[in-house]
Parts: structure tokens; C-alpha cells; sequence
């Protein structure tokens, strides 16, 4: 005996159209109210909150990774999560991660923060990476860029250079050459962005632009001569750019995951961009 899934009513999926219902954008634990009874399955599209980049005390620190990306059908839940995005610090230490969101069973990993080094963070997969630029394998099961640096994967690595392409995207590394003149690498381009690393040099220095995505733009690196410039600029997030790195400070990454910018010599590096959940139904 054989059970077709489209006449068997305990497998119906019932989307109204597949029409974008809800949108949640603000990092936190919220109720989720006003479906329809009879609704059995919702299409989730997840993103987690974008890494923070990291400052150093000499020379530039990298860029953040961007927050993972996953999408599905899942069973009706109360509740969603969206993960915030990691604070940005003027210490010299590795940055902060961003959190993951999630609902139902479809969920996305944050950003790494950038290590506390040259190097940019890893962008989220399933997981949130531990501050390492090798990045996770998606929930949807697409492979990680591995441990190539600036490899192509579906979420990608930070590396000392720029970020690797994929859906979300790695960190560009920030310069350890404290003299002449530096240019720090990009963050990676793609769906949602890594921020830019950060050129912290007595010559003339560049921060690294924050990766553009496919709907909207990095934030810009500063240049100028001396310290206090070649702050990196934040990855573009799924619905905001990245901000414009300040002096030596980083941007901010875009809403919707992306990654901070590098700080150099002492600035304070940018925060990652808080994710965002979209329910269909």
C-alpha cells in the first residue's frame, strides 16, 4: 500500500499564496501571534546577527563575518529568535560574535567576530563559528568554503586577506605593517557581507571597504596619513548597507547580518548588524 503526500492531509502545507506575513527585525525572544488556524507549515527565510570587528593596538585589526543564511519550510511555533549582532570594542581583542536567529527548525548561525589578530571572522553557517575563519556548514547542507582562505563557500572564511565569496561572506584582514603606505584587505562580496579590515600605519593608510552585496553596498575604509585614519568600512547586511568607517573607527555592518569594520590603532571597531526573520505563509 502506498501514501501519496498530496492526498494525505496529515502532510497539507497550507500557505495563503506564499506571501510575506511577518518581518522581524529587532534583536530578541518575541511571541509570534496572528497566524491562521489550519495554517500547518510556515517558509522561514533566517539570519543571523553579523560579527563585530576587531581593534588592535597597533596596526589594523580585521573585519567581521556576516551572519548565516538559511531558509525552509518548518512546523508553527510561538516564538522566534533574531540574533543581535556583535558589540564593537576598542580593547585589542577578538571581536565579538554575532548570535543566531531561529524559528522552528530553520535557523542561521551568527558572524565571527574577527580574531584578535590581523585576520577577519568566518561568516555563519548552521553554527556560529568560534572565533576561527573556518566557517560552518550550512543548514541547509551546502558545504563551507573549508580552510582555504578567501575560498568560495556557501558560508565563507575570513582570512589575513580579503573575505571569501559566498552567500554570507567573510571578514577582510586588517595590515600589520605599521609604516608606509598600507591597504587592508575588503570583506567578502556576496548575498550578506564581512566587514572591511582596518590600516593602522604612520604612512598613508586605507581601511578595507566593507563586502558589497547583492542588493546593497559596503561601507567605505577611510584614508589619510598617520593613526588616525583607515578605520574599515561594514559589510552590507540583507536589508541595509554597511555604514562608513570614522577615522580609525570601523562601521557598522548592515541590518540584517552584516559584519563589522575593523578598527586600527586604538579606535573602536564596528558592531555587526542584528539579523532578521521573515515568515510566508
Amino acid at each position: 500500500m502506498t501514501v501519496s503526500i498530496y492526498n494525505n492531509s496529515s502532510f497539507t502545507d497550507t500557505p495563503y499564496g506564499l506571501q510575506l506575513r511577518q518581518t522581524f527585525a529587532t534583536a530578541g525572544t518575541f511571541s509570534v501571534t496572528g497566524i491562521p488556524a489550519g495554517t500547518n507549515r510556515i517558509y522561514a527565510v533566517v539570519i543571523g546577527g553579523g560579527g563585530a570587528g576587531s581593534s588592535q593596538t597597533t596596526g589594523g585589526g580585521g573585519g567581521g563575518g556576516a551572519g548565516g543564511y538559511s531558509q525552509g519550510w518548518t512546523y508553527v511555533s510561538n516564538t522566534v529568535t533574531v540574533g543581535a549582532g556583535g558589540t564593537g570594542s576598542s580593547s585589542a581583542a577578538a571581536g565579538a560574535n554575532g548570535n543566531p536567529s531561529i524559528y522552528g527548525m530553520v535557523m542561521a548561525g551568527g558572524g565571527s567576530g574577527a580574531l584578535n589578530s590581523n585576520n577577519g571572522g568566518g561568516a555563519g553557517g548552521a553554527t556560529t563559528p568560534n572565533q576561527t575563519y573556518i566557517s560552518t556548514v550550512s543548514y541547509t547542507g551546502a558545504p563551507s568554503a573549508g580552510v582555504t582562505a578567501a575560498a568560495i563557500g556557501y558560508a565563507s572564511n575570513g582570512a589575513a586577506i580579503g573575505g571569501g565569496a559566498g552567500v554570507s561572506t567573510g571578514g577582510g584582514g586588517g595590515s600589520t605593517t605599521v609604516t608606509g603606505t598600507v591597504t587592508a584587505f575588503a570583506g567578502g562580496r556576496g548575498l550578506i557581507c564581512g566587514g572591511g579590515g582596518a590600516a593602522g600605519t604612520s604612512g598613508t593608510g586605507t581601511g578595507g571597504n566593507g563586502g558589497t552585496g547583492d542588493f546593497y553596498a559596503g561601507g567605505t575604509g577611510t584614508s589619510g596619513t598617520g593613526t588616525s585614519f583607515g578605520g574599515g568600512g561594514g559589510g552590507a547586511g540583507y536589508t541595509s548597507v554597511g555604514a562608513n568607517a570614522s577615522a580609525n573607527n570601523g562601521g557598522n555592518g548592515g541590518s540584517g547580518g552584516g559584519g563589522g569594520g575593523g578598527a586600527s590603532t586604538g579606535g573602536t571597531a564596528g558592531s555587526g548588524g542584528a539579523g532578521v526573520v521573515y515568515l510566508y505563509y
